[in-house]
């Protein structure tokens, strides 16, 4: 038996793929998007006084975000415990976490799970940018372990959208799914 290596391809054509429930899927299903470089898509909204998010998707539908986490220079993200899952990939510079005893640079892949309380730290002196896929609510907490805010997608599209109105920039629909 022969190993495939990549699925079979040579069509550089839209191909037309049969769908038995096309139709519903046409008017009830969404199309994917599309979010491009410019700020007018997405700016760079501040997250505290060191730091932005550029914002790339909401799901309202499974409490999903999806950001790009700047940090202008050596920093700090407060303490927060995830209740869902978050998956990210080091972008520019470097982060850590407080708690942990690995660095993430530019092409590297984390995994937070539900539960785990942890402290974001960049010591790099660019700082970093790391796209986060993030589930659930995030609890942040002060340097007492009281709990200070809870964000989820709720929280996010607020930021995003309170920028948007304050700045005079229209808000994406693209950034909904």
């Amino acid at each position: 038996m022969a190993t495939m290596t990549a699925p079979p391809s040579g069509a550089y054509k839209i191909v037309d793929v049969p769908e038995l429930y096309g139709a519903l899927i046409k008017s009830k299903g969404i199309e994917g998007t599309y979010v491009g470089a410019s700020e007018t898509e997405s700016p760079w909204v501040p997250f505290g006084d060191n730091a932005a998010i550029r914002h790339l998707a909401f799901d309202v539908r499974d409490n999903v975000y999806v950001n790009i986490l700047w940090i202008k220079g050596p920093g700090v993200i407060g303490t927060h415990k995830h209740r869902g899952r978050v998956w990210a990939i080091g972008l520019e510079g470097s982060f850590r976490y407080l708690e942990y005893d690995w660095v993430c640079k530019p092409g590297e892949f984390i995994t937070e799970t539900p539960g785990t309380a942890h402290t974001l730290v960049t010591d790099d002196p660019n700082g970093m940018k790391a796209l986060f896929h993030m589930q659930g609510a995030n609890e942040f907490f002060d340097e007492h372990g009281n709990h200070v805010e809870t964000l989820d997608v709720w929280w996010f599209m607020n930021h995003y959208e309170t920028y948007c109105r304050e700045h005079n920039i229209p808000i994406n629909k693209q950034l909904y799914l």
